[in-house]
């Protein structure tokens, strides 16, 4: 039941005075700065679910009210939920004394008490979130879809904040492990975003609170998709002997099962030995990652972030031959790369011809990959110019000199 006063009262009689529907308020929503859906709308004025601090100032400006207002209401939410579950409590001690009397038992001092406790900790109150998160991890977890990085953080934070909020209540221990491995993966999904950004401190932190996440639940597999995908953060941003020890370390986790996170683990330890010089090693990688790739199906090689599909997998060989200076194959790679590419897919596109300029270079033609280099940076919209591609493409500007160097320098500047 909705409480008199409260913030599902208020939201939704502001609403009503205005003749608006849910749609359109959810779109003036939108329109404010945060990505706002009619569900959110329902279940703040149903009072399924409080609005997030994230939310204040959207909901101020759309619904014209104050902060004092906003504050009273949600105070009055929160005393009518308390008062709710303190006349449940007395409804349910007067049910299990009266049922005690009428069996003709006694009733223990303190005995209905703590059996209600127990109930009340095994009780799956915020079951609905649970899912809700599970299923927000499986909708993020596809990529990017076209969308820029600033835009897919940008939907995230409102699941971000219920994951925090979430968290901080007790579970039974079946769905706290279900809820780690949750946490795990969408702050996995938070740290490639940030690695594709550029923004390396942050990356190392959520992979560090997703690895620590991962291992609370005790999921191997989950674990080992982490640290193969936080090894790319010193693989791309020029520290490969660390990518090489996170990769094997995945590796590890990952076991002798074929997997995705298995597959990816084998993939960037290939091209982190590659970085390193350690070629012998990293071949023997190569191999290992042919192996596995060939013995996936399903969900393990879905084209998703979590699975390790044909695309990808071209898109690792590309990087490892281009390293191991083994440009035949990884023309093949890369050509194999762009066949299984959808269009939007803006930051592969651009990786894969990278990886063709290191290739022109490494083929004694720094002047046409500096050529090819610059032209695909300059083809980049705003958003995809710093970070992943950015690194690069000034990776390969380290190995150029003269014109070609200053060619592909004028671009990147």
């Amino acid at each position: 039941m909705v409480s008199p006063d409260g913030i599902g009262e208020l939201l939704r009689t502001i609403r009503e005075r205005a003749d608006r529907t849910r749609e359109q308020q959810a779109k003036r929503m939108t329109a404010a700065g945060l990505v706002c859906t009619v569900e959110n709308l329902k279940r703040w004025e149903t009072e399924k679910r409080l609005p997030t601090p994230v939310w204040r100032s959207a909901i101020r400006t759309v619904y014209g009210v104050t902060d004092e207002q906003l504050d009273q209401a949600l105070d009055n939410t929160r005393r009518h939920r308390r008062q709710q579950r303190k006349d449940d409590d007395v409804k349910r001690r007067k049910l299990f004394t009266l049922a005690a009397a009428t069996a003709g038992f006694a009733v223990l001092p303190g005995i209905a008490q703590a059996r209600e406790g127990i109930d009340t900790g095994l009780d799956a109150d915020g079951a609905g979130d649970l899912a809700y998160l599970e299923g927000a991890f499986e909708r993020h977890r596809g990529g990017y879809n076209g969308r820029a990085p600033d835009a897919v953080l940008g939907e995230m934070r409102e699941d971000l904040a219920l994951l925090a909020t979430v968290l901080r209540r007790p579970h039974p221990a079946r769905d706290r492990t279900d809820l780690a491995r949750t946490a795990a993966g969408i702050s996995g999904l938070v740290a490639i975003v940030q690695h594709d950004r550029g923004d390396q401190a942050d990356a190392h932190r959520w992979f560090a609170t997703a690895a620590k996440a991962a291992r609370e639940s005790g999921d191997r597999r989950m674990t080992a998709w982490v640290l193969g995908r936080h090894a790319m953060v010193g693989l791309n941003y020029g520290a490969p002997g660390q990518a090489a020890r996170i990769a094997a370390q995945a590796r590890r986790e990952a076991g002798a099962h074929p997997s995705g996170a298995a597959a990816l683990a084998a993939a960037v330890n290939a091209r982190a030995l590659a970085a390193v010089g350690d070629f012998p090693g990293a071949r023997r990688a190569v191999d290992d990652v042919r192996t596995l790739a060939e013995q996936l199906d399903g969900p393990e090689s879905a084209d998703t972030w979590f699975g390790y599909p044909a695309q990808k997998h071209a898109v690792h060989l590309s990087q490892a031959y281009t390293l191991l200076g083994d440009t035949r194959a990884a023309y093949r790679a890369q050509d194999d790369a762009l066949a299984l590419t959808s269009s939007p897919s803006v930051m592969t596109r651009a990786l894969v011809a990278m990886d063709t300029a290191a290739c022109l270079r490494v083929d004694g033609d720094p002047g046409a990959a500096a050529a090819m280099a610059a032209a695909v940076y300059d083809r980049l919209p705003p958003a995809y110019r710093s970070g992943l591609v950015h690194s690069r493409a000034q990776l390969l500007h380290r190995y150029l000199d003269g014109a070609p160097r200053r060619l592909l320098g004028d671009a990147l500047a």
